[in-house]
């Protein structure tokens, strides 16, 4: 059974920058970033495969936002920079036992609990 615990969660000012962690046990390959605001689909932000040679970005991620993983520690991490008040949202770690990284919700299966991020302006 799939396990994903995300952390690095907070408040922060704009302009500033905060790193996501997302410890993950369990059958995993493709490993991926969603965020959600209250009244809102889950929206896509980035995704990474088993090796790491394969990543993608939603476009209001692209250039901010870095999505990388460490197999030895079974975790991915999100590195978000330049960081606005729409920015705010709860973030999604998620998982799939697929080797091809998806963009959509639908190709993941397991979802960890969420961390709250707040960007004050």
């Amino acid at each position: 059974q799939v396990q994903l615990v995300e952390s690095g969660g907070g408040l922060v000012q704009a302009g500033g920058s905060l790193k996501l962690s997302c410890a993950a046990s369990g059958r995993i390959f493709s490993l991926g970033w969603f965020r959600q605001v209250p009244g809102k689909e889950r929206e896509f932000l980035a995704t990474i495969s088993w090796s790491g040679s394969t990543i993608y970005y939603a476009d209001s991620a692209k250039g901010r936002f870095t999505i990388s993983r460490d197999n030895a520690k079974n975790t991915v991490y999100l590195q978000m920079n330049s960081l606005k008040p729409e920015d705010t949202a709860v973030y999604y770690c998620a998982a799939s036992d697929s080797f091809y990284p998806s963009t959509s919700t639908r190709g993941f299966g397991s979802w960890g609990q969420g961390t709250q991020v707040t960007v004050s302006s």
